[in-house]
């Protein structure tokens, strides 16, 4: 359709973009510096994570009148990677009751039961796993979660540590039959996951948020600084929690974290619209300016988003 010439429409129309880390992925994956930029970087992104075409330019030869700006964060449950594995050796396998079972399948106190011959496991779980297990530790009322020792054929199965004169497979297959498990507190699966190498281990505030971790969100906000910039030039810099989402889920209990009523009221307007005129650069930064925390957000695991929106009135040719 023809552009008709002279005359111009002024709508409102929010322009926006963001970081997403996959399901499985880290931050770190995503964002390797300590500045996560915003409409920078907008190819091959869907309409979720962007409405820009082309990199910190407006489209065509619009212009932009930004009244309000606001940082949406997700808290989307973490989907942790099953590539990282925490390992253990010598875990006791006992039966449900915490007894303590020779390579014979008997139990400590009963007739035949060989001390010399206590059967351990060495644990290889996945992170995602483990974090099942916490979960599950949780649910229990005695706080324990149980894996139990498979036998020789099924697909997974632990890895169990036994007398040097038995044979392994076999023995695997007599332990599985007597119900052998291998009993882990909510103390334990913490322990395992506190092993694992510092830039893998998930934050506390992802696997652990209801025992004073604090949130992910609040992580964020409040160790952030925000910067719009037109022209190169910062029209605007404060810390991320001057700019609530005013948008995303919200509840009286303590369930849900929100960074912001979700009203479009409820976020950072300016004292005076800030101008983007026609093919001028701009661009927002999210800055941790201290290292360590740096390295922990950047341990965040996915699915989660990172949006900024500009809110205001786009002007454009009619057609």
């Amino acid at each position: 359709m023809a552009v008709v010439q002279g005359i111009k429409e002024k709508v409102h129309l929010p322009i926006y973009d963001s970081i997403l880390v996959g399901p499985g992925k880290q931050l770190r994956d995503i964002e390797k510096s300590s500045i996560f930029k915003f409409f920078v970087n907008v190819q091959n992104k869907t309409k979720l994570e962007t409405n820009l075409q082309s990199a910190s330019l407006l489209p065509h030869y619009n212009t932009f009148e930004a009244r309000a700006m606001r940082v949406v964060i997700s808290d989307l449950p973490a989907a942790f990677s099953e590539k990282v594995v925490a390992e253990e050796k010598d875990f006791p396998v006992t039966d449900e009751e915490d007894t303590p079972m020779d390579s014979a399948g008997v139990l400590e106190g009963d007739a035949g039961f060989d001390s010399t011959k206590v059967v351990t496991a060495d644990l290889e779980i996945p992170l995602d796993k483990l974090v099942e297990l916490l979960k599950e530790a949780k649910e229990d009322p005695d706080g324990i979660a149980t894996l139990g020792v498979e036998a020789e054929d099924d697909e997974e199965k632990l890895v169990v540590e036994l007398h040097a004169d038995d044979d392994s497979d076999v023995v695997r297959n007599t332990i599985s039959d007597a119900s052998g498990v291998v009993r882990l507190s909510k103390n334990d699966i913490l322990s395992l996951i506190a092993k694992l190498k510092d830039n893998e281990r998930p934050l506390k505030e992802q696997i652990d948020p209801a025992n004073g971790s604090g949130t992910l969100i609040g992580k964020i906000v409040y160790n952030t600084v925000t910067s719009l910039y037109v022209g190169e030039k910062v029209m605007i810099q404060v810390p991320t929690f001057f700019f609530p989402g005013g948008a995303g889920p919200y509840s009286e209990s303590a369930k849900v974290t929100t960074h912001g009523e979700p009203s479009p009221l409820a976020t950072f307007r300016f004292a005076e619209p800030i101008y983007i005129d026609r093919q001028q650069n701009f661009r927002v930064e999210i800055e941790a300016p201290d290292g360590e925390t740096l390295r922990e957000l950047q341990r965040i695991y996915g699915p989660f988003y990172i949006w900024v929106f500009l809110d205001g009135y786009m002007t454009r040719d009619v057609q």
